[in-house]
């Protein structure tokens, strides 16, 4: 990733993209295709003219599409584009939120930019021009099996960037063609071999496994700063991150999570008033944590190896004469990944829900008031917050079933055994977006803890941390209302390093 002189990002294709890259064309991006991958595109579509000048059978540039590919295709290449997207164009529920949108457009183009796909040129040059604006096609949530590609969200991506259907100009909602013209870009014109690489691959679901990745390594950094907060605030001893313990467990990842709150810990001074051995979501978060980290890793570099990959179908090798007919389009391993990212997310905010539960309980918090309430009865302070958080925990419990082994034969069973890629990799976004709050609300109630209390970090790490809390959010007295607040602590762990 480089920079330019204004303030647009600039990413060079064919790259191996990243969570962050695709974080950042929620805005414009200035997308630029080397001229090495030119050169092999430029050779893939002429290989791609040739066989079919040829006579060769060429799925989905001289055939119909899934069950129908015994029957021939529509003749002219216009036709044949439209033969591809007017069925497909029939997804339903919500729009996809604009920057998963544009995230999927990024995707798209990194695979087409490899080179195997023998699309026209100019569909990559389109592809980043848009990038270079606010513009976002309005896709539907539901449709995708993610299998065969994400074809359902795609194609209404596409024709949106054909001009019909609707779109977005950053956040107000357009008629595409007004919206293109709002974003001085022209209708992208298609062949049905164009058509079919742009929607045969399952670039919304690695977008969305990424996006999610990427926010869900914050939320494990702020999940140890917030327990070594609350260890702090509380006066805990920190044995509970002991190394020589932690080297015993045997688990490499929960070695780290311990290092990192020693350093968070560092300078603490301890009560001695506190029990022996501290409750699971302190004395556990070491364990907890690490294995968090682990299936973070996991997921990441199998998130990784799609990023870096193409997802088409078929693709063509110009240098050995082969046109390859096959299933890079079935997003099995990222299905996987996404629902362990969803696993984590939840056992996440169960260490959150139950971290808050313990400070607003003076039984076992040490002394502070009920619900930190500085006049408890005449004031609830964060009793309301709590009732919250644990609503939402609740939904991310309820909405953690594994979706990549729901199959469930479509398509005149030609796809008879699918992976859902697409609903786990949204599921784990829409649950990594649950845990930010439950993470602030825990944020907010730490804030307020140190409101009533003469106790104050002894840490130093967690000392600048309250500090930080603490000229965001006003202490709560009198009661108020606190859903701004909540808010307002997530967007502050947001903005803190992704290393803890």
């Amino acid at each position: 990733m480089l920079r330019d002189e204004q303030a647009s990002p600039v990413l060079s294709l064919p790259a191996r993209l990243t969570p962050a890259d695709l974080e950042r064309a929620a805005g414009p991006i200035d997308v630029r295709i080397t001229p090495g991958a030119r050169a092999r595109f430029a050779e893939g579509h002429a290989f791609l003219t040739a066989r079919l000048r040829s006579g060769a059978v060429v799925y989905g540039a001289s055939t119909g599409f899934g069950p129908l590919v015994g029957y021939g295709g529509r003749t002219e290449a216009a036709d044949q584009c439209d033969n591809v997207l007017a069925h497909l164009t029939c997804g339903q529920g919500d729009d996809l939120p604009p920057p998963v949108v544009r995230a999927m457009l990024l995707v798209r183009l990194a695979a087409l930019a490899r080179g195997h796909s023998a699309v026209t040129p100019g569909v990559l040059d389109s592809l980043a021009a848009v990038l270079r604006t606010d513009f976002a096609p309005a896709v539907p949530r539901l449709g995708s099996v993610g299998a065969s590609g994400d074809l359902i969200p795609l194609a209404h991506a596409v024709q949106s960037l054909r001009g019909r259907g609707r779109a977005y100009g950053g956040t107000t909602q357009l008629p595409a063609a007004s919206a293109l013209a709002r974003a001085r870009l022209q209708p992208l014109a298609l062949d049905g071999r164009d058509a079919l690489a742009l929607v045969n691959g399952t670039s919304l679901t690695t977008a969305a496994a990424a996006l999610a990745l990427a926010r869900l390594r914050r939320a494990h950094a702020t999940a140890l700063r917030l327990t070594a907060l609350l260890a702090d605030l509380l006066g805990c001893a920190p044995g509970f991150a002991s190394p020589a313990l932690l080297d015993a467990y045997g688990h490499p990842d929960a070695v780290r999570a311990g290092a990192t709150l020693r350093d968070l810990l560092r300078g603490t001074e301890p009560t001695g008033q506190r029990p022996l051995q501290e409750p699971y979501s302190i004395r556990c978060a070491p364990q907890l944590l690490g294995a968090v980290g682990a299936g973070l890793r996991h997921a990441g570099e199998t998130i990784g190896d799609d990023l870096g990959g193409i997802s088409d179908n078929p693709l063509f090798f110009p240098e050995t004469g082969e046109t390859a007919h096959g299933g890079n389009f079935f997003g099995q391993p990222v299905a996987f990944a996404a629902d362990l990212l969803t696993l984590v997310a939840v056992q996440t905010a169960n260490l959150a829900e139950r971290q808050l539960d313990l400070l607003v309980d003076p039984q076992r918090n040490g002394g502070l008031p009920p619900m930190l309430a500085p006049d408890p009865g005449r004031q609830h302070a964060v009793q309301g917050v709590q009732l919250a958080a644990t609503a939402m925990t609740a939904q991310m419990r309820r909405t953690a079933t594994p979706a990549s082994v729901q199959s469930l034969p479509t398509n005149g069973h030609n796809q008879d055994i699918v992976p859902f890629g697409t609903q786990a990799a949204l599921n784990a976004l829409d649950q990594a977006a649950l845990l930010r709050l439950v993470q602030g609300s825990l944020a907010l109630a730490l804030r307020q803890a140190a409101h009533v209390t003469a106790r104050r970090p002894t840490a130093p790490a967690c000392a600048a941390l309250l500090s930080r809390l603490t000229d965001a959010l006003p202490p709560v007295d009198p009661d108020r209302p606190l859903d701004a607040d909540v808010r307002r602590a997530a967007e502050l762990l947001d903005g803190m390093p992704e290393e803890a």
